[in-house]
C-alpha cells in the first residue's frame, strides 16, 4: 500500500528525521530546552501512573470511606487495566496520523476534568469513570513521558534516555506509598484526588507549553481498524473482570465468571479472526505464530509475573500482620530507592549486546529476593523485608527497558507494520501478567491458609497441657471486663482462632513466596537452556559457514591452478 503524506514533511537533515511515521524528528535542542524537555517527561510519565498507584495504595481506605464491597472495589482495578491495555491498540496509529499531542490533549484533559467532577459528586460511579479515564491518560503518558526524554538528550543517547523514560513510570507505585500518609492527612480522601488532578493539569499544561518537534503524518485508518477496536475492548474488558472478580466471587462458584469468559473468548476470537485474514491488519496475528516470538511473550508474561510478590506478598503479608500504610512507609523508601538503582544500572550497560545479560541478572534478583522472604514469621515487620525488597526493586528497575527493546527488535524484523502488535504485546503482557499473578498467588495463598488452618485446629485438643494453659492465659486477658466464666471461655476461644488464622496465614506467605522462587529458578535455567542453545547454533553456523568458504577458497585455487597449468 502506498504511502499518503498528510503533511508535507520538513526538509530534515539526515540525522534530525523521525525513526518511524508518528515519531516527533530529532533536532539539535539547546541545552535549556533539553532540560525542560526532561522536567515534562519526568512530569508526564508521573501524571500517568500516580493516580492509579495512589488508588492502589490506598484502595482499603477510599473502600472503608465510601462502604464499597469488594466486588465493587475490584472493579475500580478493572476499570484502569482494561483502557490503559486497549487504548494502545489505537494510540500508535493515531498518532502516526494525528500526532501525539493531539491524542494526549485529550486523555489528560478529559482525566483532569473527571477528577474534579469526582471531588464534586463523590460518587462510585464517578470513581469509576476516574480510573477508566486515569487508565486512557496513562496509557498516553507513559508513550509521550519516553518520546519527550528522548528529546532531552543527543541522538546518540538514545538507548540510555529510552530506558530513563520507561523507568521514570516504575517509580510510581513505591512513590504512591512514600506520599500516601502525608495526602491521607486526617484520612481525608479528597486530598489524593485534589493532588491527581492538579498532576494532571501541570502535566497538560507542560505539553501545551513545551511541544515535541514534529513528525511525519501519514495516512493509516481503516473502516475495519475500529470494528477491531469495538470488538476487543468488551474482550478484553470481559477476562479483566474474570480476572480480578474470581478470588473474590470464588473461581468455580459464580456462573456468571463462566459466561463473562464465553463472552470474552467469542469477542476476541472474532476479532482476531478479521485482522487474520485483512490486507492491512491492526494486530499482527502471523507474528505469534513464530517460535521466538512465544518465547518472548512467555518472558514478558513471567517477569510480571515475578515482580507480584512485591505487591502482593510482602503487602499482604504485612497487611495481615496489621501493618498500616504509615509504617511500611520506609520500605517503600528502600524500593524507590532500589528501583532508582536499578534503572540507573540498567541505563549505564544498556545495549543489545547486553540485553540478556540485564534480563538474566533481574530474574537472578527476583530468585533471591523470594528466596529470602521465605520462613517469615508472625514477628516479621517492614525492616526485616528492606535487603530483599532493594534486591526485588533493582531487578524490577532493570528489566523493563531490554525487555521493550527485544521486543521492538523482534517486530522490525517482519517491517514497520508490526509496531502496533509489538507495542500492544508488551503492553498487554505487562498489564496480564500483574493480574494473573495477583489471581494466582491469592488463590495459592486462601488455598494453603484453609490447609494450615485445619491442620492447627486439628491439633487444638483442650484436653492437652499446652492447650489448655494458652487458654487459660487467653481467658485471664478478659477476667476484668467479663466475669462470666462461659463467656470468658468463648472469648478466649476466638482470640485463639485469630491466633490460628494468623499463624495460617503466615505459612501461606511463605508457600507464595516458595512458589515464586520455584519459578523464578526454573525461568532462569529455561532462559540459560535458551541461551546456550542460541550460542552453540551460532558457533555451528558460524563453522558452516568458515568451511564453506574455505571450500569455495579451495576450489577457487583448483581453478586458478588449472588456469595456469600447477594444478594436479
Amino acid at each position: 500500500m502506498s504511502t499518503v503524506y498528510l503533511r508535507r514533511p520538513p526538509d530534515w537533515e539526515e540525522h534530525e528525521k523521525p525513526a518511524l511515521p508518528g515519531s516527533p524528528a530529532m533536532p539539535v535542542h539547546t541545552p535549556a530546552l533539553r532540560v525542560a524537555y526532561a522536567l515534562v517527561a519526568m512530569l508526564v510519565a508521573l501524571s500517568g501512573g500516580l493516580g492509579n498507584a495512589l488508588l492502589s495504595a490506598n484502595l482499603s481506605t477510599i473502600q472503608g470511606q465510601m462502604g464499597l464491597t469488594a466486588t465493587e472495589a475490584a472493579w475500580l482495578t478493572g476499570a484502569y487495566v482494561m483502557m490503559n491495555m486497549t487504548a494502545n491498540l489505537l494510540l500508535y496509529k493515531f498518532r502516526q496520523q494525528f500526532g501525539m499531542r493531539l491524542f494526549t490533549e485529550i486523555g489528560l484533559g478529559l482525566y483532569a476534568l473527571l477528577t474534579l467532577l469526582h471531588l464534586v459528586l463523590g460518587s462510585y460511579e464517578s470513581l469509576i469513570l476516574l480510573r477508566a479515564a486515569s487508565g486512557l491518560a496513562g496509557a498516553t503518558c507513559a508513550t509521550l513521558g519516553t518520546l519527550y526524554m528522548l528529546q532531552s538528550m543527543p541522538r546518540q543517547h538514545t538507548l540510555k534516555m529510552l530506558v530513563i523514560g520507561v523507568g521514570v513510570g516504575q517509580i510510581c507505585t513505591p512513590l504512591a506509598w512514600v506520599i500516601s500518609p502525608s495526602l491521607l492527612f486526617n484520612a481525608d480522601w479528597h486530598n489524593l484526588y485534589l493532588f491527581e488532578a492538579g498532576l494532571a493539569l501541570l502535566a497538560f499544561a507542560g505539553v501545551v507549553l513545551v511541544k515535541l518537534p514534529p513528525g511525519v503524518y501519514v495516512k493509516v485508518f481503516e473502516k475495519l481498524d475500529f470494528v477491531t477496536f469495538f470488538l476487543m475492548v468488551p474482550g478484553v474488558g470481559l477476562l479483566i473482570a474474570v480476572l480480578v472478580q474470581g478470588y473474590n466471587l470464588w473461581w468455580l462458584d459464580a456462573p456468571r465468571l463462566a459466561w463473562m469468559l464465553i463472552g470474552a473468548i467469542t469477542l476476541l476470537t472474532t476479532a482476531l479472526y478479521i485482522e487474520h485474514h485483512r490486507v492491512n491488519p491492526l494486530f499482527q496475528t502471523r507474528w505469534f505464530t513464530q517460535g521466538e516470538t512465544l518465547r518472548f511473550v512467555i518472558g514478558a508474561l513471567l517477569l510480571r509475573f515475578l515482580t507480584v510478590e512485591q505487591s502482593y506478598g510482602v503487602v499482604g503479608l504485612q497487611r495481615t500482620l496489621g501493618m498500616t500504610i504509615d509504617q511500611m512507609q520506609p520500605l517503600f523508601v528502600v524500593i524507590l530507592i532500589g528501583t532508582v538503582v536499578g534503572i540507573i544500572l540498567s541505563a549505564a550497560t544498556f545495549g543489545l549486546p547486553h540485553l540478556g545479560k540485564q534480563l538474566l541478572a533481574a530474574i537472578v534478583l527476583f530468585a533471591v529476593a523470594a528466596l529470602l522472604d521465605y520462613n517469615r514469621t508472625s514477628l516479621a515487620r517492614p525492616q526485616d523485608f528492606f535487603v530483599s525488597q532493594f534486591l526485588l526493586a533493582v531487578g524490577a528497575g532493570m528489566f523493563m527497558g531490554p525487555l521493550m527493546l527485544t521486543g521492538v527488535v523482534q517486530g522490525l524484523k517482519f517491517g514497520p507494520n508490526y509496531m502496533v502488535t509489538c507495542i500492544l504485546t508488551i503492553s498487554m503482557t505487562q498489564a496480564m501478567g500483574a493480574l494473573v499473578g495477583a489471581a494466582t498467588l491469592s488463590t495459592y495463598q486462601t488455598y494453603r491458609e484453609q490447609v494450615y488452618s485445619v491442620g492447627i485446629v486439628a491439633g487444638l485438643d483442650p484436653t492437652r497441657p499446652v492447650v489448655a494453659e494458652r487458654l487459660k492465659l487467653q481467658q485471664q486477658l478478659y477476667a476484668r471486663q467479663i466475669t462470666d466464666p462461659s463467656l470468658r471461655a468463648a472469648q478466649g476461644m476466638a482470640q485463639l482462632a485469630q491466633v490460628v488464622r494468623r499463624e495460617a496465614n503466615v505459612r501461606a506467605y511463605n508457600d507464595v513466596f516458595a512458589l515464586t522462587a520455584l519459578i523464578a529458578v526454573l525461568y532462569l535455567l529455561w532462559s540459560l537452556a535458551l541461551a546456550g542453545h542460541a550460542r552453540r547454533t551460532a558457533a555451528l553456523l558460524n563453522q558452516q559457514s568458515l568451511k564453506s568458504s574455505d571450500q569455495r577458497a579451495a576450489a577457487g585455487a583448483t581453478d586458478a591452478g588449472a588456469g595456469t597449468g600447477t594444478g594436479p
